[in-house]
């Protein structure tokens, strides 16, 4: 992919605004600008940012409906009624439903869950989840990570005298479901000081309000950390605000005191004894929860999450396991057909946005294709395949444009929509996918910029290796956790040499393995470039390039940095 490298200087006055702030809070003046662009401009807000306390949570009751939420549960426990803990089939929503499920579980037997099949009733909630209910003597139903659209399914569920309580962070529609209450950050009437939160977190905030309500210790809630830091890094939201807080924690209790369930996956990933950060929990722990409700049922990865004996939580990971493996197979031939089909669409060179179609795609499995191909072409893009008489879909987008809006403008071609920002699901007629594709593209053409079309790396700071000391490291790590709104730093450095023993390694020969110097100093640093062992035969005349980069501790040699180089060019003018 050719990037496109993006350097704003700072002004004389955002550079005396960066030393002054770093001197404050005792960090390396480049890293002060990192701060101010985070719009942190003070010690206190530098120090809450560092060490994030779940003191800082905020109070629960803020949001619209949870005096609602937990007048409800106390009252469905103390008449003894049969509650459903009801969820998505993806990570988020199997997390939302294992934390509920196993918080009231500790207070409260007569409780059940409920994960939808992909397959046979769709996103949401379905008529065979409100039967299932009804058949099973419950009374209330407790609904994660999706609900706010299932204004059909709740009055059918009403008629069969079942309550619901909605938990959910997706974009509502202007008419609301008759539930008893509906806690969603995004509702246009909210009230909580948070939006951003993910559907665990909504989850773990009704259950931090039930434990306020029932005087019921703080700590108690805390093991259940994990799961939210999981649902956080998987669902892609914001780390800043309060899920910065509840994605510090859950990563330190992932760390030091996994549940059994997640303590299986950690291991069957490999990444036992190596501290998990937010990005092996992006492209390991939650790929293999996800598989579960791709290639099977979500039910099975909930009965992971919640399992109490490590032997039969191994079993059940090697068994989610092999559905990520063969997930991994589908995912490879359908990508390349996907491909393909992106390659002979007739004037697709002019096109500002991707929407194919093919029956026989695997449901499971086509939000990952279009995530692959607006990875691969930086265009929003909407992947359908056909179930029963409907096509349906997912669509992901590329930085800065709002796919949902862009789908909920063709509204009228739509027998279904959700989701948010970067990622949506949707439905419709068969023989609405033409007209569906043209309004898609006209709106995208209208609305994106040229910017949002192009791979763009913006290059936090020029440095030199000399600055980067232990101290510059160990003020960097503090950054921690990244993720949206806190990106990685990538940082330049320019005019830069082959040591001499830099190599192509991989098995196919495809990345370089990097020794450099700079011509500011005669430190030489080790780095690694994936996927650009086309640029080996320049790096070996000794002539000088210019590499952005990000920073990471070398987990072979520990206490060691290594580049870790996002793209390489012939020295010029960044």
């Amino acid at each position: 992919m050719n990037f496109k490298w993006n350097y704003q200087p700072p002004t004389q006055e955002q550079i005396e605004a960066a030393k002054a702030l770093a001197k404050e809070v005792g960090i390396n003046p480049i890293l002060g600008k990192l701060l101010l662009e985070r719009g942190i401009t003070s010690t206190a807000e530098a120090k809450r940012f560092f060490r994030p306390q779940l003191s800082e949570l905020h109070d629960p009751f803020l949001m619209k409906d949870m005096s609602k939420a937990v007048d409800r549960l106390n009252q469905a426990m103390g008449r003894k009624e049969r509650i459903l803990v009801y969820g998505d089939y993806d990570v988020d929503g199997v997390t939302s439903v294992a934390l509920v499920y196993k918080f009231i579980l500790q207070f409260y037997s007569n409780i059940d869950y409920y994960i939808p099949d992909r397959y046979e009733e769709g996103y949401g909630v379905s008529k065979q989840g409100v039967d299932y209910a009804y058949e099973t003597g419950v009374k209330l139903v407790i609904v994660l990570d999706c609900g706010i659209k299932a204004v059909d399914a709740i009055a059918y569920a009403k008629k069969k005298g079942i309550d619901f309580i909605i938990c959910d962070h997706h974009v509502p529609d202007e008419v609301l479901p008759a539930a008893v209450a509906i806690l969603n950050p995004k509702r246009k009437d909210a009230t909580y000081p948070y939006e951003h939160l993910s559907g665990c977190g909504v989850g773990f905030k009704f259950m931090q309000a039930f434990a306020l309500n029932n005087g019921i210790d703080f700590h108690q809630l805390t093991p259940l950390l994990d799961l939210v830091a999981v649902a956080i890094a998987s669902d892609i939201v914001p780390i800043m605000g309060e899920n910065r807080v509840l994605a510090y924690h859950g990563l330190k209790q992932l760390n030091s005191n996994p549940s059994v369930g997640l303590k299986a996956i950690i291991d069957i990933c490999g990444l036992q004894n190596k501290e998990i950060m937010m990005s092996d929990i992006v492209f390991k722990i939650g790929p293999r929860i996800n598989a579960s409700g791709r290639i099977q049922n979500g039910k099975e990865a909930v009965e992971l999450l919640i399992e109490k004996d490590f032997a039969a939580a191994v079993e059940k990971a090697n068994q989610i396991n092999e559905y990520n493996e063969t997930r991994k197979d589908l995912d490879k031939t359908m990508t390349e057909e996907a491909t393909q089909l992106v390659i002979d669409k007739e004037g697709m060179d002019k096109q500002r946005s991707i929407v194919i179609y093919n029956e026989n795609w695997h449901k499971g499995l086509i939000g990952i294709v279009a995530s692959r191909l607006t990875e691969t072409y930086y265009r929003p893009a909407v992947v359908l395949t056909r179930a029963d008489d409907m096509a349906t879909g997912s669509a992901r987008s590329v930085t800065g444009f709002d796919v949902y809006k862009a789908i909920e403008s063709c509204r009228d071609l739509l027998e279904n929509f959700g989701g948010h920002t970067y990622a949506a699901g949707l439905s419709m007629k068969v023989e609405n996918v033409p007209d569906f594709s043209r309004r898609f593209e006209e709106y995208v053409m209208n609305h994106i910029s040229d910017e949002q079309t192009s791979p763009i790396l913006d290059i936090d700071a020029l440095i030199d290796f000399k600055d980067i000391t232990p101290k510059f490291f160990a003020d960097l790590k503090k950054f921690n956790p990244y993720g949206p709104d806190n990106h990685k730093p990538l940082f330049c450095t320019r005019h830069v040499f082959d040591y001499g023993t830099s190599k192509v390694v991989g098995r196919n020969q495809e990345h370089i393995k990097l020794e450099l110097v700079d011509n500011k100093s005669s430190v030489v640093m080790n780095g690694i470039a994936f996927g650009q062992s086309s640029q080996a035969r320049y790096i070996k005349t000794k002539r000088a390039f210019d590499i952005i980069y990000s920073i990471e501790e070398n987990t072979h040699k520990h206490g060691e940095v290594q580049l870790q180089i996002e793209d390489i060019r012939q020295t010029e003018t960044v």
